[in-house]
């Protein structure tokens, strides 16, 4: 998992040591994400399958994409698709990725980068491997995160962000044995490129073998950790987890985890990535790639879907970017 990485982690700026007083929060749930199939073929776990919307809350729904080794001619991408409502925020750990949408936005995302695509009012949208890669194969592996939108942002206009890896704020734990990537929000007072609707902080943590995480978070959030791959523990109670396993948390200040000592040859160390936000707390009316507040809402999106009110699907797309993504 190559994201990004830091040649020597112990010149990064550290996580301050918490005292004794802190509340760390307890494990509420874990699930473990079953297997399936997006667009045109591509594996995905489902990581919010089976948790209640309460508890997910700002946050929709999540698909870990891969990890998979493409022989030439398999890689696999989407095929043109609406959204309206929410937000998608897509980021890739190994491997390359094409955006275009019909407002005419678009580009390429790689390694560590995360396009951030607030859909708002509706477009459509593809995503695909470039074709450069469908040819040769190759490693591909990311997250697709939805994250909802308050009322009064489902119908804003839509727009991108473009979040290079490198614009990542990155530190470390107290004794070197973690990389922290912050791509949204603030974890102890260092702030992630990230514009958001709602207060969130998303951020990337690779734990060596052995290592403890003791995570400092806002008590407003929610809190869930997702397993990239690796084994370890969560929790005060040190409850077991591994790849494709999401915890749950319920309240306090901090969040534990504990890589195993021994992990295994094709994951050396504990990849997760952990989401937290300030719940919106409205209804939630959730149809495909539909996200709204009321039934009625949802009829309209498909209506105007049907009726080409979100856009038409562009005759050429858009040529590979080199690694600019955005609107163009």
């Amino acid at each position: 998992m190559p994201a990004v990485t830091v040649d020597d982690v112990l010149v990064l700026p550290r996580l301050p040591k918490l005292s004794e007083s802190t509340t760390y929060r307890p494990v509420r749930r874990l699930v473990t994400a079953p297997s399936g199939y997006e667009g045109e073929g591509f594996p995905v776990r489902r990581a919010f399958a089976g948790v209640p919307m309460t508890e997910l809350d700002p946050f929709i729904h999540l698909d870990q994409m891969g990890e998979v080794d493409y022989a030439p001619g398999e890689p696999k991408g989407t095929a043109w698709h609406p959204h309206r409502g929410f937000e998608t925020v897509t980021y890739m750990i190994d491997g390359i990725m094409d955006h275009q949408d019909s407002t005419g936005g678009g580009g390429t995302i790689t390694n560590g980068d995360t396009q951030w695509m607030t859909a708002g009012s509706g477009l459509l949208h593809i995503e695909a491997p470039p074709e450069h890669l469908v040819t040769s194969g190759g490693l591909f592996h990311g997250l697709q995160l939805w994250v909802n939108l308050p009322r009064v942002a489902k119908m804003s206009q839509p727009k991108y962000q473009d979040i290079r890896g490198s614009e990542s704020a990155l530190l470390t734990t107290p004794d070197g044995g973690a990389l922290i990537r912050v791509i949204a929000g603030a974890v102890a007072g260092h702030q992630g490129p990230g514009s958001t609707h709602t207060p969130i902080t998303i951020a990337h943590v690779t734990l060596q073998p052995g290592a403890e995480l003791s995570l400092p978070w806002r008590p407003d959030f929610n809190a869930l950790v997702y397993v990239l791959g690796g084994r370890g523990t969560v929790g005060t109670d040190r409850r077991p987890v591994h790849t494709g396993q999401l915890a749950v948390h319920g309240p306090g200040d901090a969040i534990r985890v504990t890589a195993d000592r021994q992990q295994d040859g094709n994951t050396p160390a504990l990849d997760l990535y952990i989401m937290g936000g300030q719940p919106i707390r409205e209804p939630v009316a959730h149809y495909g790639p539909f996200v709204m507040n009321t039934r009625a809402e949802l009829v309209q999106a498909v209506e105007d879907f049907q009726a080409g009110r979100l856009g038409v699907i562009p005759t050429e797309r858009l040529p590979h970017t080199g690694g600019q993504a955005g609107r163009p």
